[in-house]
Formats: C-alpha cells, structure tokens, sequence
C-alpha cells in the first residue's frame, strides 16, 4: 500500500530524519528526545548520525522488523494488515549487532546514550546489551510471558556485578573485548 511505500521510504532517509528530529527537538524544548531507529534499513549508522545531528539526546535500537504469519488453510495472510512487527527473542542477534555498530560508530564519538532493546529476557541478555554498547534496556515482550520479569533482571544483573567484581553496572556500557 502507499502508506508501507512511504514508510519505507522515510525510514531510509537520512534527510528526513534529520528534518523531523529537528523539528521534534525544537518543539520539546529541554525535554529529553530519544529517537528510535528501525533496523530495517541499508545503514542504520547513517540515520543515528542524523538523529544526533539533529539534536536527538539518545538513541533507542531497534523496532521491531516487518514479518507476515499465513494461515495455510485459508491461503491469508493472520494478521489484518498482512504484515505486523517481529519482536521478542528471534530479534536479539540482529539487535546486538545494530546496537554495537551504533554504539561504535556514532553514540561513542558523540556521547549519546543507547536505550537497548530486542528479546531481552533475562539479566544475561541484559548484560549482552550493556556490553554491546547499551547505556540502558528495555523490556517488552517479555512482559507477556513473564509480568515480574523486569524484578528477575534486575536481581539477575545486581548478581551478576557481584560476582564478576562490577562496582557500577556503567562500566559494563562499551565493554565488548
């Protein structure tokens, strides 16, 4: 459909992120503005660098991706709008890779935060984004599954810094050896 065509068109399109974060940022004023970016795209370090450039405060990676579900018995598409948003554990390579090359290539150089997030389920998958770059994650799909999973995470990653001798879980932010 058209609105999918322009969708993809924007997402992919540095100038334009650039013009709306911009626009965004002069109409929030001083309050923080964390411009999520889709992982669907050639470059996802082209879009960060314009987000930042436009004064994005902190960066948060990544969107869902774009998927489909058939029903085979009725040869259709499950969902109404064919497609919907792929998340949750199947998401979590990919989101660790685009969080890295982010972290690395904008984010580090200019200081801007990482929110983190993409099949987080527990503190080591936490920790996975901590060290891939991520200043903080979050939680969704989880939440389903799990409604007091962000509790167990937490416990999980005061755990895990205890164990491993992590005085501030900051620290972990970038540590990728």
């Amino acid at each position: 459909s058209q609105c999918q065509t322009r969708q993809y068109q924007f997402r992919d399109r540095p100038v334009q992120i650039r013009q709306i974060t911009g626009q965004v940022k002069a109409a929030c004023g001083a309050k923080p503005l964390i411009v999520k970016l889709t992982p669907q795209v050639t470059d996802i370090c082209v879009l960060a660098r314009a987000a930042v450039e436009a004064g994005a405060d902190a960066l948060s990676l990544v969107n869902t991706f774009t998927a489909m579900v058939i029903d085979i018995e009725n040869r259709r598409p499950v969902l109404a709008n064919r497609t919907g948003g792929l998340s949750g554990p199947a998401v979590k390579p990919i989101a660790l890779y685009l969080v890295h090359e982010v972290y690395t290539r904008v984010a580090k150089p200019a200081g801007i935060p990482i929110l983190g997030l993409g099949g987080i389920r527990n503190a080591s998958d936490a920790v996975e984004f901590l060290l891939a770059g991520a200043t903080a994650v979050c939680i969704g799909t989880v939440n389903f599954i799990e409604p007091d999973a962000a509790l167990h995470i937490i416990e999980g990653l005061e755990e895990y810094c205890r164990k491993s001798g992590t005085e501030r879980i900051s620290s972990l932010t970038g540590a990728l050896q």
